[in-house]
This record gives C-alpha cells, structure tokens and sequence, in this order.
C-alpha cells in the first residue's frame, strides 16, 4: 500500500475513511500479547484488549475466585490492583478505586459498574452491586480512574464490567453447590449450546444465609441468559435478559465498642432490609467493517427498591440507554492508527415514596417525588504510533446530565440541575519487549452529582432538591506491567487534584441519609501494585498492596487533614501450594495502620491481619471440590466505617455503647466447602 500524506486540516470523515482501507493492521493490533496469561483464550483475548489502555487496567478471571464463596465484588476482586474493598454484612460491601465515593456509607457512588457492557447504574450514575452475581461471571475488566473512556466513564473511580459466558465460550452443563457456616447454602445450574448458526446460554442462581450477623440474613434467587445470533459473516447480534430477587435484612453499624466486643449484633430496630426485584434487557449488535467494528444497542432496566431504613424508602425505576461505537485500525503516513468514538445515553425515571417505619412497614406517607435524569456521554480516542512498540493517545469524553426532582409533597422543594463538562485525556503507551509495557497519563475527571446527593433531607424535614456542584479532578498517573522470568507485576502511580469532592456525613449519629458538600479542594494520591511470583512449578505467591493518601488541601475548616474510610496502607497476599489437580492456599490480609475516623482525624480505628486458607482437588476431570476457610484466627476489628465530622465516643459524657455508630466489624471465622462440575 502506497504511503499516504495528509495536512493537519483533515477532517475527521476523511480519517474514517483512510483507517476503513487498511484491514490487515486491524489484525495486528488485535494480534499483541497479553501481558496477563491465562488458562482461557477468550479471557486472554480480552486481556490483550484491555492492556492496550495507557494507565491501571487489569482483566480478573473466573478461575481466580471460583474456588471461593464469592457472594460480592470483594471476593472476585480482592487480588485487582487498586480496588479496594471492604465488608459490611452480607453481600453489602464498600467498593472503592482511587477514594472514590470513601465518605458514602450506603449504596455506591464514583464507580461504574456494567455486566456486558451495560450499565448496572441507574441514569444518574449511582448505584448498587447486589445485582452482580460473581457465579456467572466470565472475567471482569477493571479501568481504573480515567482509563474507563470507552465505557462512557468520566468518574473518579473508573468502570468495572463484568463479562457473562455465552453459549461459545462455556458449551455444556455446569452444577455447583456450596455452603458452610452460618446456615450458608448457593446452587447453580448452567448450560450452553453453540451451532454454526448461533448460540445460547442460561444461568440460574440462588442462595441463601444467616449472615454472621444478627439480623443480616439473606437470600437470592436470579435467571441470566444470553442469545447469539451470527446474521450474517460479518454481522451478529445477541440479546442479553437478567431477572433477580433479592432479599437482604441489614444489620446495620454498630459503636465501635460493639463492633469489636459482640460483633454479632445487628440492629433490629425498624426490622431495616433492602429487597430489589429487577429485570434488565439489552441487545447489543456487532458489524465488521474491514479494518473495524461499528456496535450499537439499547437496553431497558427496571427495578422495584423496598428499604425500610430510618423511614420506609419505597422506590419503582425504569433505566432506557442507547449506545453506538466505532472502532477502526488502519495505517496514516506509515504510521499505525486506531481510532474509537462512541456515545451512550442514558434516561431514568423514579417514582419515590417514603413512609414512616413501623417495624419495617409502610406507615404513614412522609415524602413522594417523581426523579427524572439522564446522562449522556460521548467520546473520542485516537491512538499513533510514530515508533514500533510505542503509542501516543489522545482523546476526551463530553458528558451532559440532567437532574430533575418533582416534589409532589412539597413543590416549593421541587428543582432541577444542568451539567455540562468535558473531560481530556493524553497518554503514551511503551512497550519495549513482548511482555512488558510502560506508560502515563494525564485526565480529566468529572462527576455529577446524584439524585441522592440533589434530594436530601433537612433535620427534621422531607427531602427535596437541594443543590450540590461538579466534582472535577485532574490526575496524572505513571506505571508498569509486565511478565519477566518468576515475576508478573502491575504497578500504577497516581495523583488527583480535586475541587468540589461530594464528601457526606452523618448530621445526626447513626442516620441516614447523610448530608453532601462539596468540599473545596482536596487531593487523592496512591500506589496501587500488584505483584505475583511463580516459585516453583507447585508454588505461587499473589500480593496486592494499596498506598493511599487521601487529604484535605487548606480547608477553611480541616486544613489538611486527611480524610477518613480508607486506610493508608493495605496488603493482600496468598502462596497457592500444589498444582491443578490438588493445593492448598493460605492467604493474609494486612492492615498495619487502621483508617481515620473522622475529618477532624481525633480517632483511627485499629489495625487487624486475618487468617484465610483455601483448598481445592479435582476428583476427576470436570469434578472439583473445594474449601474456604475464612478468619481463621477468630480476629476481631473494623472493617469498614461511614465517614463522621468528629467521633463521640471519647467524650467521658458520652457512653462508649451509645457513641458513634458507624462501624462494622470484620468478617467471622466460618468454613465453606462446595463442588462444582461442568459436563
């Protein structure tokens, strides 16, 4: 193929077109080792993919927790550089990347989270992760901060999307069953088919459990499935359905005196759950178009939310998006180019009613809104590279939100929101042998604020629009992953300069919601690392380590504090013992120095380390068995806290039970056992 030279003026029509006649270099760039290896092709494809970002990504296997009782994010993701993650009760954890979201002591916020490229997120980007199911996941891809461009994300956090079989990549049955402690018992049962025509595959899961926690009981009951259809050589769509129910009693923070002396306790006042019934539907079609792919689609979510809380939260939503994006690979002066653009929109409507709690039923009405937002992204990434092994890229993401809520109870408190930003992003990608890269980058992030945070509640009062501002952020972040001899290494370091952080607190010990600000200028830095060692043939060594220096910057009010949650210091670690047939994995999690407290950082809480061993032995092919003991060494300490102004507890006229309430305490020791079997 004869070079072609172009001017700077070339518009962006004119590229398309070049890139579309360039086939073969598409191949090649698909074609690039993955630094991540893995037993699976398809998971290893979809590392090489990934690992072509500029910045902290990482792909977390199946075969990485399938041997565990992961009932949350936190166990599929414990060993993902960077994200940290923290039990509550149950299925309730806290999920966090890069501080996103620290002071949120309910739900989630900061963080994206897809399954198959949908967002589980409802239009105004906040969130719950109940509805993700680690059984039925494929692998995850986790695009830390401002790597989650091609996901729409423009967040703090990033976007996690967890991937579900199809009926290619798991043709068969599949049976699992496992349990243990604290009458703990899950069932799965799978199948796929694929022809040359199509293919389909189904899941349904369930489980249940007494929790380690007075009044922390739950169980689950969920159908996901998936349809391929190959229209043509070029063209295949696939429609994806997913229904689940679930109910979840909560038990609830706890004074930190309870937390570490009874740590069984629950609250059992107002009989507090959170029950969700949800359906979501999608369809994402695929067409090959020589040297790319154009995707399209639209899904349709709807979720019916009973929460007896502080008040009775009694919540129906529909979530609407479409989506479309271009990828293109081709050749510009030489030079290998690759180019994506997409857009997603996302529209949402919530009827939202609150009653007086009357033992976890509906009382008398106190608040009735109808919330309405959208979200709409669109993005843009242009790669180059001018030398072999080594990448320049460019892009950025405009976002435009609207927040809207009707105050059917109090229309003087009715409001709406605007938001319009754009987010940049520079980068440079070097890879300098087959299995090791280096790189850097410089974003923008911004994060508009939520029905939750635009709808509060004064003391005493019924919620209604109160106004809170962008959270914005730059941040610059270098690092390294790479595969040389024993050692597997994914390094990231980062530095967020933030103005307007949503932060939250507590008004009133123990309630909820709490109050947003946005605070003035505060700054988020870290390491984010991970590192694993291959011994020998039959030992393995995983680690994880997070550092995190998250702090005010000369607040009028903390100076330069540093901000509470999330512990500066936290490592992971398990020796995998044996081969595939038969091991045992004894695992450590290390916390040295315990979390601030409080913004007036007058307290931390202590620091802990737990004890975990899991085993596991194929009994023939396709039969595996499967132990996972947890806290062995009956260790007690906090492992998660809701963010406070300042602690009570010290005071010698506040009672040390009666304090602030706003710690859970670790996980119990328990043991799980299971087997599983494909066919």
């Amino acid at each position: 193929m004869r070079p072609i030279h172009v001017t700077r003026s070339l518009p962006l029509c004119a590229l398309v077109l070049i890139l579309s006649a360039s086939p073969a270099l598409a191949e090649d760039a698909a074609d690039q080792s993955a630094i991540i290896v893995t037993a699976s092709p398809i998971v290893e494809e979809a590392a090489a993919r990934v690992q072509r970002t500029p910045g902290g990504v990482d792909v977390v296997a199946a075969d990485e927790f399938q041997d565990k009782l992961a009932v949350s994010l936190r166990d599929a993701l414990s060993f993902s550089p960077g994200v940290y993650t923290q039990p509550r009760f149950g299925q309730e954890v806290r999920i966090s990347i890069r501080g996103s979201g620290l002071s949120r002591g309910y739900h989630m916020r900061g963080l994206t989270l897809l399954q198959d490229g949908i967002p589980i997120n409802a239009a105004d980007d906040n969130g719950d992760f109940q509805e993700l199911d680690p059984q039925i996941f494929q692998h995850l891809e986790v695009y830390r901060g401002g790597n989650a461009l091609r996901f729409g994300g423009s967040t703090l956090g990033g976007a996690i999307n967890a991937v579900t079989p199809t009926g290619r990549s798991a043709p068969g049955a599949e049976l699992r069953v496992d349990g243990g402690g604290f009458d703990t018992l899950r069932g799965k049962a799978a199948y796929g088919y694929a022809d040359d025509r199509g293919d389909a595959y189904a899941a349904i899961t369930a489980d249940r459990s007494d929790s380690d926690r007075t009044h922390g009981d739950r169980k689950a009951l969920r159908f996901n499935g998936n349809v391929g259809v190959k229209l043509s050589d070029r063209v295949e769509t696939r429609f994806y359905a997913s229904a689940q129910t679930i109910r979840q009693h909560l038990a609830g923070a706890l004074s930190e005196d309870a937390a570490l002396n009874t740590p069984s306790r629950g609250n059992v006042v107002g009989d507090q759950a959170r029950d969700i019934d949800s359906i979501r539907l999608q369809n994402r079609t695929t067409v090959a178009i020589g040297a790319g792919t154009v995707a399209f689609g639209v899904y349709f979510n709807a979720k019916q939310l009973f929460h007896p809380i502080y008040q009775v939260i009694d919540q129906k939503s529909e979530d609407r998006g479409v989506f479309a994006s271009l990828d293109l690979a081709g050749d510009l002066g030489g030079m290998p180019v690759e180019l994506t653009l997409g857009s997603q929109a996302r529209f949402g409507r919530t009827i939202a009613k609150q009653f007086v709690n009357i033992n976890g039923k509906r009382g008398a009405p106190t608040a009735y809104a109808v919330q309405k937002a959208q979200t709409i992204n669109s993005y843009g990434e242009a790669r180059i590279a001018p030398l072999p092994g080594f990448w320049l890229v460019a892009g950025g993401l405009y976002s435009h939100g609207e927040r809207q809520v009707d105050n059917r109870f109090a229309p003087e408190r009715s409001g709406k929101a605007d938001f319009d930003a754009f987010a940049p992003k520079i980068g440079l990608l070097y890879q300098p042998s087959e299995t090791v890269q280096f790189y850097a980058n410089y974003s923008r992030s911004v994060e508009m604020p939520g029905l939750s945070e635009l709808s509060q509640a004064p003391t005493g009062g019924a919620p209604g629009f109160t106004p809170v501002g962008l959270q914005k952020a730059w941040t610059a972040e270098i690092g390294t992953r790479g595969r040389l001899g024993i050692a597997a290494w994914d390094v990231s370091l980062y530095r967020a300069d933030i103005e307007g952080e949503m932060l939250q607190y507590s008004t009133v010990a123990g309630t909820i919601p709490a109050a947003t600000f946005n605070a003035d200028r505060t700054r988020h830095q870290g390491i984010e690392a991970g590192l694993d060692l291959t011994l020998t043939p039959w030992a393995t060594l995983r680690q994880v380590y997070q550092y995190s220096d998250f702090r005010f910057r000369e607040d009028i009010q903390f100076g330069n504090n540093r901000l509470p949650v999330i512990p500066r210091h936290f490592y992971r670690a398990e020796l995998k013992l044996g081969t595939d047939r038969l091991s045992v994995s004894p695992s450590v999690e290390w916390l040295p120095q315990g979390a601030w407290i409080d913004y007036a950082n007058s307290k931390r809480v202590g620091s802990y380390a737990l004890l975990n061993l899991g085993a596991q032995a194929q009994v023939r092919d396709g039969v595996t068995l499967f132990l996972d003991a947890r806290n062995l060494t009956k260790e007690r300490a906090i492992g998660d806290i809701s963010a406070l102004v300042r602690y009570t507890a010290d005071d010698p006229a506040t009672p040390a039970d009666e304090g602030s309430v706003a710690f859970y305490p670790v996980e119990r020791r328990a043991v799980y056992a299971g087997v599983r079997a494909r066919f």
